[in-house]
């Protein structure tokens, strides 16, 4: 049997349908808690950017590490930490950088270009799933990540001014090609736990954030916010994706993950009573309409008996 870290093509992992599954709502629950971050950063009123994501990185990996502790134990985390390989520092360097590149974007280009950009990980996720491990990206696929960045460009397009900076905009790429560069990772090294990869990324973006702050001194209601910000939207969030990632193709593991722009605005609606204007809802009907449809139509796919001698997988050829 060909090695498949040498061949070109790679064998992707077999999962049960069970398994796959699973990986469907743990990927949508970390977009669910990633979706909560506008709404906790609202209530932090600390002045230093770079404080906030120094004290979220590390609430962060702390919980990160209290979770891998608790389900494994303290030989079986450290075991993770050994086992992960090159595959975990590219996934961690990956995470590190696109949170580090989102704050530094925020001070060159609005958030509405961003969000713009983010649409296209599931695309680019395809991409370059299909052209380095030659994973099969259904045309029902290409449609929904066709409707999602039309979605998204409809909600973001009371925004864009066309006050547009090259270097905002080339971070918000970044960003998008780096989450894209992770899920695909995650999906094709599935043997791999990405957890302890995901902790180093916070405990690498908190490390740049510890030397780009002024202080870090925050207020007591601030650090309340800045562990909820840490531990349910990053820290959960990341062990939530890590776990589910690695279990779907990627192009749908990323399509999942723009569940985070949609509901975002929902519950900064709910709780701050920011209401979103007539274009964010309609794209983000758009969008929603299109995710439950493909997700819908998967379901039924897998419900499918399976005919005798089809197994549904790439050929390993």
């Amino acid at each position: 049997m060909t090695d498949a870290a040498s061949s070109p093509i790679a064998v992707l992992p077999i999962v049960s349908r069970r398994e796959e599954c699973a990986g469907f709502l743990l990927v949508f629950l970390s977009a669910l808690m990633w979706s909560f971050g506008g709404t906790f950063a609202r209530f932090i009123h600390a002045d230093d950017s770079w404080t906030v994501v120094f004290w979220r990185s590390v609430w962060a990996a702390a919980f990160l590490v209290c979770f891998m502790v608790w389900r494994d134990g303290l030989r079986g985390t450290l075991k993770l930490f050994r086992d992960m390989g090159l595959p975990g520092i590219a996934v961690a360097s990956c995470f590190a950088i696109a949170s580090t590149c989102f704050v530094v974007a925020l001070s060159y280009t609005t958030v509405a270009n961003i969000l713009l950009m983010q649409a296209g990980v599931p695309l680019l996720a395809a991409l370059f799933a299909w052209a380095l491990f030659r994973e099969k990206v259904s045309v029902a696929t290409w449609v929904a990540i066709a409707a999602v960045i039309a979605g998204v460009a409809i909600m973001v397009s009371e925004s864009l001014d066309g006050a547009v900076s090259p270097i905002g905009d080339g971070l918000a790429l970044l960003i998008a090609v780096m989450f894209s560069i992770a899920t695909v990772i995650t999906r094709r090294f599935a043997h791999v736990r990405m957890t302890p990869a995901t902790c180093l990324g916070t405990v690498l973006a908190a490390a740049f954030a510890a030397s780009q702050a002024s202080t870090f001194a925050v207020s007591g209601h601030d650090m309340g916010f800045l562990f909820a910000f840490g531990v349910v939207n990053l820290g959960l969030g990341l062990a939530f994706f890590a776990t589910g990632a690695r279990l779907i193709p990627a192009a749908i593991a990323a399509l999942l993950g723009t569940f985070e722009p949609i509901l975002g605005p929902i519950w900064v609606w709910l709780i701050h009573s920011e209401v979103p204007s007539v274009r964010t809802i309609i794209g983000g009907a758009v969008v929603v309409t299109a995710l439950l449809v493909h997700i819908g139509l998967e379901f039924k796919r897998q419900t499918r008996p399976v005919r005798p001698g089809v197994s549904g997988l790439p050929s390993p050829n």
